[in-house]
């Protein structure tokens, strides 16, 4: 096919648009380029897999930095990428509108207003933070190690209730006094702690170049404290990233080396036995991300029948100090995600089925519960049962829906292609009436 400039006015780009197909634009997009799969993978650094999978719907358009990377090398503007999402201009500006000036499609403060769009977190918060990443202010207070403990159990809980908001414009301090404090092996893991929390949070929220920032000093800090425990956090939190970078096969290596780790302590206290099922979850998880690509479909089972039965052998309720509890049932939660990954949707929600709210203890693990169990259903091609699940989310964690781009993104296809299933208007209401 003879290259040429896509018409973003045409008709097949007005319908595809419309519908919310945003397998459909890409793969227009890539036609009207001339290029075939095998052509926008090598751009982007995904398999041709991985783009036939996007272009049909098999995998699901939920990856915002995927999304990005494909917007980017196909030159497709940013305000179609909005409207395609479904988070377009405010009323009267049209995609001609958007589209007016080159000048306009490279504006990198678009380009991050779309990133942020629809966030419960403001946009000048993620710019101080990332500010801050690139040179860190002063402690707003005293550095003490008092003071950093006090500060990281506040951060901590704000995560765990989904406060994004208020963790974000605290992390630039958080961050500068635990750098500050840092002075012994000791203060490593402690700092190398702060990162990880910084880490999850910009995940959460779709920010993944600068977790990449704090996923990589967390490491370098874990190391200095040669405690492998605080290695197997870092581990944990790097995965995270390594797999919104479409690097599922790098996560799992990362991760097995810090489970061995673990692992060589000999377990003997109940914290490096949480940390050895936590990191086994951890594997399981990327190892499923992997098998897509790498045939790993064994190794990701095997992983987590390894952790279901660590995780057997635990106390209860947990005990230690790991800011993250391994239990049965939060090994079954990440049972769910793992069949998720693997395509196994009906599986998936099977594993799910007897997990109640109540086995978590704090609500954005709550709130997970119900978006990986809607997940599932949205893979299974239930979108009622996928409504349901994500109100509940919105219950328990309104933050797990309103915050993640992922979820945010099947929020807006079940408005676009199933505006009548039970649940859908009433959870379309519930997350617009947090938005700014």
């Amino acid at each position: 096919m003879r290259a040429q400039i896509p018409d973003w006015n045409s008709p097949r780009a007005r319908n595809l648009i419309a519908a919310g197909d945003v397998g459909g634009l890409i793969r227009w997009a890539r036609q009207q380029r001339g290029w075939r799969q095998t052509d926008l993978g090598k751009a982007t650094g995904y398999s041709a897999s991985a783009v036939s999978r996007l272009e049909t719907a098999e995998r699901p358009a939920t990856d915002l930095d995927m999304l990005k990377r494909f917007a980017d090398s196909l030159v497709i503007p940013p305000g179609v990428l909005a409207a395609v999402l479904g988070v377009t201009p405010p009323q009267g500006t049209t995609v001609a509108t958007a589209l007016r000036t080159a000048a306009s499609e490279e504006d990198p403060m678009k380009r991050r207003s779309l990133l942020a769009a629809g966030l419960v977190v403001p946009l000048a918060a993620l710019d101080h933070l990332d500010d801050a990443l690139a040179l860190l202010p002063a402690p707003a207070t005293e550095p003490t190690k008092a003071g950093l403990a006090a500060q990281y159990r506040a951060a901590r809980s704000a995560f765990n209730v989904g406060a994004h908001a208020d963790l974000v414009q605290a992390l630039p301090d958080l961050l500068a006094t635990a750098e500050a404090c840092a002075t012994e092996a000791a203060d490593y893991a402690r700092l190398a702690a702060c990162y990880d929390l910084a880490t999850e949070t910009l995940s959460k929220v779709g920010r993944y170049s600068a977790s990449r920032i704090t996923a990589d000093r967390s490491n370098t800090y874990s190391r200095l404290s040669g405690d492998p425990l605080a290695s197997a956090s870092s581990a944990r939190a790097f995965s995270i990233v390594l797999r919104h970078e479409d690097r599922a096969a790098t996560a799992q290596r990362v991760t097995l080396h810090a489970a061995a780790q673990v692992e060589a302590t000999g377990l003997n206290t109940p914290a490096q036995a949480a940390t050895y099922a936590q990191m086994l979850c951890t594997v399981a998880y990327a190892a499923a991300y992997a098998a897509a690509e790498a045939g790993d479909r064994d190794r990701a089972l095997d992983m987590i029948r390894q952790a279901e039965r660590a995780a057997a052998l635990l106390p209860e309720p947990a005990t230690g100090t790991q800011p993250f509890a391994v239990t049965p049932a939060s090994v079954a939660l990440y049972k769910v995600g793992v069949l998720w990954s693997l395509g196994d949707s009906g599986a998936a929600v099977h594993a799910g089925r007897d997990l109640r709210a109540a086995q978590f203890p704090t609500a954005e693990r709550r709130g997970r519960l119900h978006t990986d169990l809607a997940r599932a259903y949205w893979q299974w091609g239930k979108p009622e049962q996928t409504a349901h699940a994500l109100l509940d989310a919105h219950r328990a964690a309104p933050s797990e829906v309103r915050n993640r781009p992922s979820i945010r993104a099947i929020v807006t296809e079940l408005a676009q292609r199933h505006p009548r299933s039970s649940g859908v208007r009433e959870l379309s209401a519930a997350v617009r009436s947090a938005q700014p």
